[in-house]
């Protein structure tokens, strides 16, 4: 099982690259790599802190987010 898996434990959330990232200040990309996004349709798991909604506020144009 993943890392991810265990520390989230159902109050994660997955988080999806919907759109490329061409084009987009460089910050936001900054801030995909930072949760871990690197290619579209990646998904990743991640707790659902307020650091992490902050990140995914950023970004929300990119992004398809479930379990919120």
């Amino acid at each position: 099982m993943p890392k991810t898996a265990t520390r989230t434990k159902g109050k994660g959330l997955s988080i999806t690259l919907a759109r490329s990232p061409i084009g987009t200040p460089y910050r936001h990309r900054l801030v995909l790599r930072g949760l871990g996004l690197r290619k579209v349709n990646h998904t990743v798991m991640r707790p659902d802190t307020p650091q992490v909604r902050g990140m995914i506020d950023k970004v929300s144009y990119l992004l398809e987010v479930s379990g919120r």
